[in-house]
């Protein structure tokens, strides 16, 4: 995979990457029937076609350049800098610029201006969150404030996620019906802040003085380097991530808050880490089986002291204002809705194989959740029994995991997806690098060429 991931110099794969998410929004553009989505796909296929035509013409210049490593007249010179992993980078934050935050604001103008059809209930659940936080003191509606609601309005009542989710409703609640105050634009300004904060903590730190350690060392940053643009992708540009953010976003936020935690747990601060990880625990539950594995990891490395007051400390203090208004419409929100046993049913329902067993075998629901269950012990027994050591090994655990619980879940969404894909592509980036060794992953032809 690695020989892969770096052939021609990384740009194999992103000329692949780039050409599948255009097909993949241009056919959202012409057949969703999600009008968000379908928006969405009509701005974000420019951008990856963009890229994709960059993508071909840095290829050209790295093949012109790896020929022509000799040459130091200025014109090689300037052409060196529009190759490599910091020409990769920057093209992935553009990319990412013109297939997510450019159809966001669109979209979010086009609301603003009286547009009903340019966001996900998500976006509005939380706007109302904030709403209810400021003048309520809670974010939730109690059961039966519920059902005292038109039928066709209970669903959008529910709040299925932590209190800390409401802050990025606060803005519209505080300053009105504006185009800046849509809770997408919040979720994109923070994650873009966490983002350019992990990718900063993952770059190469400085190689020892001596010739040979040097060398070494140029090859461990190369590698390192092509994990790092390869996990930037995976969070920005990758068409389950741009639309999410772009249409909904309320995943995204909480997915880089979990990726910067286990960033902070990979350079040792792990102090740092609970607060990140418990932000996002804060926010969602989804969260908490990142909670888990780190808390493992931390109390193998002997630094469970430092991770969880943070992890654990932050998602019951946000509980602490909603339970002291009202402790049965918190359960009723958060708990009994997405088990399937509020006033209505959860419109979450990708057809994965936990779905497909509730709806189609007998008592399918039990026997869903009775796998689920079996997964969770697996994973718990392994962390348990051979606990991670490395951010790395916790990244690849809360891939695998999450992974088999969205397939498993009887009720989920196809979006989902986008934490173990991040995950387990964030893994190898995470992967400590070994400066008294070789990086035999990393090609020695590109060394030299990067090293310039």
């Amino acid at each position: 995979m690695a020989r892969v991931d770096q052939a021609a110099g990384g740009y194999a794969a992103d000329l692949a990457l780039y050409a599948l998410s255009a097909a993949f929004a241009l056919v959202t553009a012409l057949s969703s029937t999600l009008l968000p989505h379908r928006a969405w796909g009509s701005v974000a296929v420019w951008a990856y076609a963009d890229a994709f035509l960059l993508v071909f013409l840095q290829f050209l210049g790295y093949r012109l350049v790896r020929d022509r490593l000799e040459a130091t007249t200025r014109p090689w010179r300037l052409l060196r800098l529009l190759v490599g992993n910091g020409a990769r980078t920057t093209l992935t934050w553009l990319t990412w610029a013109g297939a997510a935050l450019l159809p966001l604001v669109i979209q979010s103008v086009q609301r603003a201006n009286g547009r009903t059809d340019r966001a996900q209930e998500e976006v509005l659940v939380v706007e109302r969150m904030g709403e209810r936080l400021l003048n309520d003191g809670t974010p939730y509606l109690s059961r039966e404030a519920i059902a005292a609601l038109p039928a066709d309005e209970r669903l959008g009542a529910y709040s299925p996620y932590q209190p800390g989710m409401s802050v990025f409703g606060l803005p519209r609640a505080l300053a009105g019906d504006a185009w800046w105050t849509d809770a997408r634009i919040w979720f994109a300004l923070f994650t873009a802040l966490i983002l350019i904060t992990a990718v900063l903590l993952l770059r190469p730190r400085p190689a020892p003085a001596d010739d040979n350690a040097t060398v070494r060392g140029s090859r461990a940053d190369l590698w390192r380097s092509f994990a790092t643009v390869r996990a930037l992708q995976a969070v920005t540009v990758l068409p389950v991530c741009a639309l999410t953010l772009a249409t909904g976003g309320d995943d995204i936020p909480v997915l880089a808050l979990c990726l910067l935690a286990l960033v902070f747990a990979a350079t040792d601060r792990y102090g740092w880490a609970g607060v990140a990880v418990g932000a996002a625990a804060a926010c969602k539950l989804f969260a908490l089986p990142v909670v888990a594995v780190l808390a493992v990891l931390a109390m193998a490395v002997a630094r469970g002291g430092k991770l969880l007051p943070g992890a654990l400390g932050l998602p019951i203090l946000v509980l602490i204002p909603p339970f002291q208004v009202d402790q049965d419409a918190f359960l009723e929100n958060v708990i009994r809705f997405p088990l399937g046993h509020g006033l209505v049913t959860s419109p979450a329902q990708s057809p994965f194989p936990g779905y497909l067993i509730a709806q189609n075998v007998p008592g399918g629901r039990l026997v869903a959740l009775g796998l689920l269950l079996v997964v969770a012990a697996v994973i718990t027994v392994r962390i348990l029994w051979w606990p991670p050591r490395t951010a790395s090994a916790a990244a690849a655990i809360c891939g695998w995991g999450l992974l088999a619980a969205i397939l498993l879940m009887p009720t989920t969404r196809f979006g989902y997806l986008l934490y173990p894909i991040a995950f387990l592509v964030w893994a190898a980036a995470l992967r400590p690098v070994l400066r008294n060794h070789t990086a035999t992953s990393a090609p020695s032809d590109d060394t030299a060429l990067y090293r310039r």
